[in-house]
């Protein structure tokens, strides 16, 4: 009996110990957990998806610019070797002067030793008579000459300058158009096409400084003509009235007998 009885409890016990063992399972439980671990998973892809559409869109937009560069270029890598030349032309002082600035340098001296690089002869400051008397020469008469003389000069010196620049500024302008045919890059030929307009206005600015130095040259002969016909209008009006006045004094002086001459009887 004892033997059973002892036998019995361990029976139990042993069987206690097994249902201790056993795993409540909740189906319910379950399956929200999996949804929910779905719809996080579903979540994260879909991120995933957003970051891959976002770096394809940012590599489109790259190859795009990258695209748009090698058409149009960069203006700030673009240097041109006709750019400085006409910079320079650009900044240079002009020969020309006005023709206030010319009649305000005149020297008569100069007038008179003029000999226009050898073209004309000299008539020197001073001459001898056939008595071996040496006589200045009266400066006041080649004031007018000598402002001729001056913008003369003036023109010889600019249209020099003027034909050694345009040929330059061509040479410029033909470098600059083989560039332009050769340019890749929108940004370069819109800086050569500033190039071309620029070098285009300078040259012809030196047309503009020619007909300014000639321009002056002709209104100070004008002037020159103006004045000899003023000096000699002025000349015959004088001596039209010394003549009537002498014609009076002669008459006061020497005045004529009204009375009639009277012959001796004989």
């Amino acid at each position: 009996m004892k033997k059973l009885i002892a036998l019995a409890l361990i029976t139990v016990g042993i069987s206690l110990s097994a249902r201790a063992q056993w795993i409540v399972y909740d189906p319910t439980m379950n399956v929200q957990q999996i949804i929910d671990q779905a719809a996080n998973i579903a979540k994260y892809v879909q991120m995933i998806e957003n970051q891959v559409q976002q770096i394809q869109t940012l590599t489109d937009q790259l190859n795009e610019f990258k695209n748009y560069e090698n058409l149009f270029g960069n203006p700030a890598k673009v240097v041109l070797s006709t750019f400085q030349p006409l910079v320079n032309d650009l900044t240079k002082t002009e020969l020309g002067q006005t023709l206030t600035t010319l009649e305000n340098t005149i020297n008569t001296s100069d007038a008179m030793l003029y000999n226009a690089g050898g073209l004309f002869t000299s008539i020197g400051t001073t001459f001898t008579t056939p008595d071996g008397q040496t006589i200045t020469r009266q400066a006041t008469p080649f004031k007018p000459i000598a402002a001729v003389q001056k913008t003369t000069d003036n023109y010889l010196s600019v249209s020099t300058d003027a034909a050694a620049r345009r040929v330059a500024l061509k040479d410029e302008i033909a470098a600059t158009t083989e560039q332009l045919k050769a340019a890749t890059t929108d940004a370069e030929v819109q800086k050569l096409q500033g190039i071309l307009v620029g070098l285009s206005a300078a040259l012809n600015n030196t047309d503009y400084e020619i007909n300014q130095a000639t321009a002056s040259a002709l209104v100070q002969d004008i002037a020159n003509r103006n004045d000899k016909q003023r000096q000699v209008e002025a000349q015959q009006q004088q001596q039209h009235a010394e003549f009537t006045e002498a014609i009076q004094q002669y008459g006061q002086t020497f005045k004529l007998l009204n009375a009639p001459t009277a012959f001796p009887t004989p």
